[in-house]
């Protein structure tokens, strides 16, 4: 069964991983997992298999590299800020 996680979560999923690790195996190992975003869902695995960099070192680096894929509106309004007066 699939799990479902938020975005902020992602993390607890990708900690779990033995570094280093190859895009190919990355997907494989989170194909079970859902994003759950602010514009809808998307599969991890598919995110993580749509990335540019063959390999990973670190959670971070799958991390840094979700946010190149993910869909503009996945987390909110495009352009909004929180910090903006």
């Amino acid at each position: 069964m699939g799990r479902e996680i938020q975005l902020r979560d992602v993390a607890t999923v990708l900690d779990v991983l033995e570094y280093p690790i190859g895009r190919g195996a990355a997907a494989a190992e989170c194909s079970d997992v859902t994003l759950s975003l602010a514009d809808g869902e998307a599969p991890l695995g598919d995110l993580i298999s749509e990335t540019e960099v063959e390999s990973f070192q670190s959670p971070a680096d799958i991390e840094s590299e979700l946010h190149n894929v993910l869909p503009r509106r996945a987390v909110g309004e495009p352009y909004q800020s929180e910090g903006d007066a």
